[in-house]
């Protein structure tokens, strides 16, 4: 079986810039890190830092001007987020064997969907402070409607869709607060990642 490795051609940059007036992505922010991660991908050392889907999904950049076009690293960084979780998922079934992959997967489901089932308007904590920026309600749940949807009747849903969600704003109580739903919807994706 062929080694499965992430190329890239280093004659050329990988993706295409802005207009020079406009923001980007640092560049050599996005090149070094997708360096790194494609050296631990194809050549993991027992001494090296790992790299993770999940820093792969935290990962940010710095704004430049006439930086990377976003939505080609966005992209990009999905698709490297998708090999490294299984990946991951790979070396947890074959150090641990598949019911333990199938446990943890249970475990996790289990902890979203009891969010999911809570009532609309009540699935999320609202910001203490009255004029915080949050959520607005109705959207957040419309996704959590789409998600029960995928976790419990197998309606097809891809994890972009939950990756490029975007919410009208809200203040204060009349929103949810914007952590505790991005740190939910990260568990989500880290999820179907492993899943799918």
């Amino acid at each position: 079986m062929a080694r499965r490795t992430i190329e890239a051609d280093k004659g050329s940059a990988p993706f295409d810039h802005v207009d020079r007036r406009d923001f980007g992505y640092n560049a050599r922010q996005v090149d070094d890190f997708l360096g790194r991660a494609r050296e631990y991908y194809n050549n993991p050392e027992p001494d090296d830092v790992p790299i993770t889907s999940r820093d792969v999904r935290a990962m940010t950049f710095d704004p430049a001007k006439g930086g990377y076009d976003p939505r080609a690293v966005d992209a990009a960084l999905d698709r490297l987020e998708d090999v490294f979780a299984q990946r991951e998922r790979d070396a947890l079934i074959r150090r641990e064997g598949e019911q333990a992959w199938l446990t943890q997967i249970g475990r996790t489901s289990a902890m979203l969907r009891a969010r999911l089932h809570r009532a609309p308007g009540e699935r999320f904590r609202r910001p203490t402070k009255r004029n915080a920026v949050s959520y607005d309600i109705e959207d957040v749940d419309a996704l959590c409607v789409e998600l029960l949807g995928y976790f419990e009747h197998d309606q097809p849903m891809s994890v972009d869709v939950v990756r490029r969600a975007v919410f009208r704003e809200a203040k204060g109580k009349d929103g949810y607060e914007e952590n505790q739903v991005d740190a939910f919807l990260d568990g989500v994706v880290e999820l179907m990642a492993s899943i799918d």
